[in-house]
C-alpha cells in the first residue's frame, strides 16, 4: 500500500522556491544525505514522498555524527572549497547562501533584547565567541535537530526539512544535533559526545585531512552558541530540558 504524499505549505512563493533550491543543492553536493522524493512543486507548496519512521534518539548519535561528517566533507569537496566569510557563496541560480556571521549576530542581539542574555557584557562575550568560530574550512548548516531526520524501519536515515541552509564551520551542525538531543532527552554523557566528535572527524577527514580537525574546545564553543540561540524554544518542539548558558568565555562546558 502506497503512503499518502506529504505536502508542505509556505507563506510566499519565494520561500517555496528557496526550499526547492536547497533541496536540489543537497541532492547535488551533499549526496550522503538521503531525502524524500520531491513529487510536485506548486506556487507555495511542495509535495514529497511520505517517509514512515521515528526521530533521532541519543543512541543514534554515532551514526548521525558519521553521516553529518560525510555530508559536510562531500559538500566541501563538491562546492564549498571556495567558500569564505569575505565573499558571498552562490547557488546555481545566482542567489547567495546565508552567511554564518550575519544571521547569528542578529539572533544573538535578539536574545539579549528578549532577556536571555542578562547584560551587554554577556552579549559581547557571545558575539566575540561567534566571530572567533567563524573560521574555515566551511560546511553548511541545515538545523540538524532530532525531528529533521527520520529513522525508518530498515534503519535508513532520511533527511527532511532543508528549507534553511547557511554556511557554517565544520562541526557547527553536529553541535546543533548534540545540543538538541540534550534539550529533548536530557544530558548526554561526555563519552557519547567525544565518540560522536571522533566519528564526525573521521568521516569528514576522509575527504580532506583539514576537515577532520574539530576539537572538543571548538565543539564547546559551538554548544555555547547553540545554548543561547535555542533557549527560547525550551518547553516547545519537544525540548523538555534546559541547557545552561555559560557566562564566561572558555568556561568549561
Amino acid at each position: 500500500m502506497s503512503l499518502t504524499p506529504f505536502t508542505k505549505h509556505y507563506a510566499t512563493p519565494e520561500r517555496a522556491a528557496r526550499a526547492v533550491r536547497h533541496y536540489r543543492w543537497i541532492n547535488e553536493h551533499a549526496k550522503p544525505l538521503q531525502q524524500p522524493a520531491l513529487r510536485t512543486i506548486g506556487p507555495t507548496s511542495l509535495t514529497f514522498e511520505r517517509i514512515e519512521g521515528r526521530p533521532v534518539r541519543p543512541a543514534d548519535l554515532p551514526r548521525m555524527a558519521e553521516l553529518l561528517g560525510h555530508a559536510h566533507g562531500a559538500a566541501w569537496a563538491s562546492d564549498l572549497q571556495s567558500a569564505s566569510l569575505g565573499t558571498p557563496h552562490r547557488f546555481q541560480d545566482g542567489t547567495t547562501f546565508d552567511d554564518y556571521l550575519d544571521l547569528r549576530e542578529i539572533a544573538l542581539r535578539r536574545r539579549h533584547e528578549q532577556g536571555y542574555l542578562p547584560n551587554k557584557v554577556a552579549l559581547y562575550a557571545m558575539l566575540g565567541l561567534l566571530e572567533e568560530t567563524a573560521q574555515g574550512p566551511f560546511a553548511f548548516y541545515k538545523d540538524s535537530n532530532p525531528r529533521n531526520f527520520i529513522i525508518t524501519s530498515t534503519q535508513d536515515i532520511v533527511t527532511i526539512d532543508t528549507d534553511d541552509l547557511s554556511l557554517a564551520p565544520m562541526g557547527y551542525d553536529l553541535a546543533k544535533l548534540i545540543a538538541t538531543l540534550h534539550l529533548t532527552y536530557g544530558p548526554l554523557t561526555d563519552q557519547a559526545v567525544s565518540a560522536a566528535l571522533l566519528a564526525y572527524n573521521a568521516a569528514a577527514g576522509s575527504y580532506n585531512a583539514r576537515l577532520g580537525t574539530t576539537d572538543r574546545e571548538r565543539l564547546g564553543d559551538f554548544l555555547a552558541l547553540h545554548a543561547v540561540l535555542n533557549v527560547p524554544y525550551v518547553g516547545r518542539n519537544g525540548y523538555r530540558y534546559s541547557w545552561p548558558i555559560r557566562s564566561h568565555h572558555r568556561e568549561a562546558s
